[in-house]
């Protein structure tokens, strides 16, 4: 639970999407509206991990899988740490999620959150990657009690993370702007580049011991 609390929160922090619509909304329409969308993307985001878990991160039980797993865990932390590190613009909504939306219209916040999420694959793979790395870091046991205990704490942080952010846009536009959220983003980078780092040396340990 404490895996999937903390991946959930640092996964929501960084500008994208969800983010950008809740604080153009938010300043607009309160915080209501914007904790509404934040609780759309939140069953998104739970429901790409479900799938994650229930389609891939069984199958790296191998050493040589798994040194394998390692590396792409070491290099997707990697590669996002500095993608949000050095973000200097909000991300647009990408094009299969404006696809999506501009086929189901959606009417309100939640539903609005819930596509957004749910037309990005980009959010469907990182979840693959996640899901996977911790069943094989030994972080989630390998049975469904457990991954759905980390899937609960996957919405419970992104949650807290979009309530935070809905209540600080909802107290004035100026005060928690789109600057401010790329200050947040840079600062989650460089979380992740830790992540990464421990990950790295993991791979080593594992393959100095083999």
């Amino acid at each position: 639970c404490v895996t999937g609390l903390l991946s959930g929160f640092l996964v929501s922090i960084p500008v994208g999407p969800i983010n950008v619509t809740i604080l153009n909304e938010g300043a607009q329409r309160g915080f209501r509206w914007a904790l509404f969308i934040g609780l759309g993307a939140v069953l998104g985001e739970s429901i790409y991990c479900a799938l994650g878990f229930a389609g891939f991160a069984g199958m790296f039980s191998s050493p040589r899988s798994r040194a394998a797993l390692e590396l792409a865990s070491f290099l997707l932390m990697t590669f996002l740490g500095v993608k949000y590190l050095l973000a200097r613009e909000v991300a647009p909504v990408s094009p299969s999620a404006e696809r999506v939306e501009h086929r189901l219209h959606p009417h309100t916040a939640f539903a609005t959150g819930f596509v957004r999420v749910l037309g990005n694959p980009g959010v469907l793979l990182l979840w693959v990657t996640l899901s996977a790395s911790f069943t094989a870091h030994e972080w989630v046991d390998p049975n469904w009690q457990s991954k759905g205990l980390c899937i609960f704490g996957v919405a419970l942080g992104a949650t807290h993370w979009f309530a935070l952010l809905a209540w600080g846009v909802s107290l004035g536009h100026q005060k928690f702007s789109a600057r401010t959220l790329l200050r947040v983003s840079h600062a989650s980078g460089a979380v992740l580049l830790l992540f990464a780092l421990a990950i790295g040396w993991r791979l080593v340990q594992l393959l100095a011991n083999r």
